[in-house]
């Protein structure tokens, strides 16, 4: 029988049992109840799995974000108009808007381009080895966006806005699906060692929903997760005990102020990092790996060992039941050195970063397809904006929203096929326009998510990763159909 010293002891003890029940209703409410050790645990959870609207095609996303904006015209769009007319003004387009300096004239590429596959698809010599993979990949040459500035447009290809405040598209997935792994986070985002991406945190933030669904950053290093192992003066019994006392800490707080979904996640977030302790370490330890895979994924190469680890992790990670894993590369180290903003020397910089994710890339989907994986893994492969036709200060191109190549590849799409296209020039999308919420609206289709009906109530509206916008890409949402342009 348990004898209370005090009345004093009486009601606290009383009032933390009700407290208790009250926060478990509330993480409830918000599907933040944390998950055990089991991965397949049933217990709801903010990453506990939920059904989709329909069968999907896809259970999980690798996104490979070049950050700093490839030029389409010198990778995925070859464009003969601009050797025809090189050195000449770009005309007929109306006004010429560019971010830096003033409009040079047309440019061609430097580069030569290759067809690859019975598709005959046309890449470029800085991506041989993703060439080899033609047959595989859709790709779109049609996609724009609405701004020229790397920060506003990372914004938009990561949330949809080209404004600060709303959630990533991870966010939506793990919103939407949660996590077939509940020791691990469901949403994973890896950058480049030079440094983040443009726009930084913004770009993986779970926005106006709870915390729980925002991106865990990961290092691509021999310590890939900051502060995951406590101290060594520091027992797990006491680590156990401190987080209890927390958590009985915060149920009080939580009975104060109800519906406090920032506390709520963040209890749960105390529970899955403990439970990371345990089962991260091995998920991104790539040493087990063999030779032979270490050297599928360019391991071996200084130049292309960087992104190599992050791709051969972001395949550990899946394996694993994450359900979202973005990949950046091209940190703001040295700009443009250190991304893809062009605009010194096409040729030079896009020559360096192609080799440093040209065969880390093709290693990536050959892994996938090996495994059996490609089949329900959706991977993509875009930037945040393309590039000019016309030459910026002798050599190099300026940021073009108006039209940029992106690629899929997995969830049963098939490959070898080109959709849409831009101009003779590349200037603008010109035959089947995508804007990027038809990107969006097609990835939650190929995970069996309706984008009208994944929705998050906020400021008294319903609100959507697609807005009130959205059609689905045809060639990519109806298995088997096929349109080459």
């Amino acid at each position: 029988m348990q004898y209370f010293r005090s009345r004093r002891d009486f009601l606290f003890q009383s009032c933390g049992g009700i407290s208790g029940l009250a926060l478990a209703w509330l993480l409830d409410q918000d599907r933040l109840l944390a998950g055990t050790c089991d991965s397949n645990s049933a217990i709801s959870g903010p990453l506990a799995p939920r059904k989709p609207h329909f069968k999907p095609r896809a259970t999980r996303v690798i996104s490979l974000f070049m950050s700093g904006g490839v030029s389409h015209v010198d990778t995925f769009d070859p464009k003969p108009s601009l050797a025809k007319y090189a050195g000449t003004p770009l005309t007929g387009k109306g006004d010429i808007i560019v971010r830096q300096g003033n409009p040079g004239p047309l440019m061609p590429s430097p580069f030569r381009f290759s067809k690859y596959g019975q598709s005959g698809l046309d890449v470029s010599e800085i991506f041989p080895n993703i060439g080899s993979k033609a047959d595989e990949i859709a790709l779109l040459r049609s996609v724009y966006g609405q701004s020229n500035d790397h920060v506003q447009a990372h914004y938009e290809l990561s949330t949809g806005m080209i404004r600060m405040g709303y959630p990533s598209l991870g966010s939506w997935v793990t919103y939407g699906l949660g996590s077939e792994n509940q020791n691990l986070p469901g949403f994973v985002v890896i950058y480049d060692a030079h440094g983040g991406p443009f726009g930084g945190p913004v770009n993986w933030s779970a926005g106006f929903m709870p915390a729980a669904y925002q991106g865990t950053v990961f290092r691509a290093s021999d310590v890939p997760i900051v502060d995951l192992k406590p101290p060594a003066s520091v027992t797990p019994e006491e680590q156990r005990s401190r987080l209890d006392l927390l958590m009985k800490l915060n149920e009080m707080d939580a009975a104060k102020y109800p519906g406090n979904t920032e506390l709520a996640a963040r209890i749960s977030s105390y529970e899955l990092a403990y439970r990371m302790q345990a089962c991260a370490p091995e998920a991104v330890d790539i040493s087990s790996e063999s030779q032979a895979v270490k050297k599928l994924y360019g391991l071996d190469d200084a130049k292309t060992e960087p992104f190599g680890r992050q791709c051969l992790m972001a395949r550990r990670l899946v394996e694993r039941g994450v359900r979202f894993v973005q990949l950046y590369h091209g940190g703001l180290g040295i700009q443009n050195v250190d991304t893809w903003d062009a605009h010194e020397n096409v040729e030079d910089n896009h020559r360096r970063h192609g080799y440093e994710v040209d065969r880390p890339i093709a290693g990536l989907l050959t892994d996938l397809k090996q495994s059996g994986l490609l089949d329900s893994t959706l991977v993509i492969w875009h930037c945040e904006f393309g590039r000019m036709p016309i030459s910026q200060r002798g050599l190099g191109r300026d940021h073009n929203p108006g039209a940029m190549s992106m690629w899929m590849a997995g969830a049963g799409i098939e490959g070898g096929q080109v959709i849409g296209s831009s101009d003779e020039f590349g200037y603008k999308a010109q035959e089947q326009p995508i804007p990027v919420h038809d990107v969006h609206a097609t990835i939650l289709y190929l995970l069996g998510m309706d984008h009208t009906k994944l929705t998050y109530r906020f400021n008294g509206r319903d609100m959507r990763l697609t807005d009130v916008y959205g059609n689905l890409i045809p060639q990519i949402a109806r298995a088997g159909e096929r349109k080459t342009a």
